[in-house]
This record gives structure tokens, C-alpha cells and sequence, in this order.
């Protein structure tokens, strides 16, 4: 168990093993290594909240709950990198940001998580037919 003082969520207390290790960082974000997700309220929206940097969380949703037909195909590369043998083992998230009114979902950037290691990545998908989209 490790204690983690947040801006947003006061302390948690966190297991280990519930910590999801993303070995290359987030785009612009290269020395943030390890997030925890936290549910947010009864909604599929997630906060990951980066261990590393108490002040440092991002609004996360499957993209499946926001956006009809969006599929992520992974190469061998990236299967490999998240040491993913299991296709229902992973996890795929958007993150979302405020814009004035606008809620924006960052579909070219998606955050791909393996649920039985916990380790992640951050993908940039170069023929994704969605990239930023305005949510609602």
C-alpha cells in the first residue's frame, strides 16, 4: 500500500498492484510513468491520476461509451510492448478535455492499457478517421 496525496482527491491510499505502469510516459509527459485510475462518480467516465506528479490527472472514458464503430487495430509491436496475449485483456481509453463549452475526446491519442499486467502506452494512430472531436 502506498499513501498518495492528491490536488483533486485529497489522500489515497493505494495498492500496488492497482497502479498502471506506462514504461514510455504520455505524449509530452516523458517522466510520468505510473497512474492509478479512479472511477468517477456512477459514470463511465475515469480520472487517471498520475502517482508521480500529485497535481497531474486526466478525464478518461472508454472510447466505445462516447463514439460508435472506433476500433484500435494493434501492429506486433505494440501487442508485444504491452505484453498482451489476450485480446480481452486490454483496455482502450480516450482523454478528455474542457474547452470553454466544449468537451473534447482525443481520439487520435488513445491510451492502451493491458488490465492483467497494468502496463500501458500512450498510441498516436497516423489513419485513425477520428481524431479530436467535440463530445456532445
Amino acid at each position: 500500500m502506498i499513501k498518495l496525496i492528491t490536488s483533486r482527491f485529497g489522500e489515497l491510499e493505494v495498492e500496488q498492484d492497482k497502479i498502471v505502469h506506462f514504461p514510455d510516459g504520455l505524449i509530452g509527459l516523458p517522466d510520468m510513468k505510473k497512474f492509478i485510475l479512479i472511477d468517477h462518480k456512477d459514470t463511465p467516465l475515469k480520472w487517471l491520476q498520475a502517482v508521480d506528479d500529485p497535481d497531474i490527472a486526466f478525464i478518461v472514458v472508454p472510447p466505445d461509451e462516447i463514439a460508435e464503430g472506433y476500433n484500435v487495430d494493434l501492429d506486433k509491436k505494440v501487442q508485444k510492448s504491452l505484453q498482451l496475449e489476450n485480446s480481452d485483456d486490454l483496455a482502450v481509453l480516450v482523454t478528455m478535455r474542457v474547452d470553454g463549452e466544449d468537451v473534447i475526446a482525443n481520439f487520435q491519442g488513445p491510451l492502451l492499457i493491458n488490465a492483467g499486467t497494468r502496463k500501458g502506452m500512450q498510441v498516436v494512430l497516423e489513419n485513425s478517421d477520428k481524431t479530436f472531436e467535440k463530445i456532445g
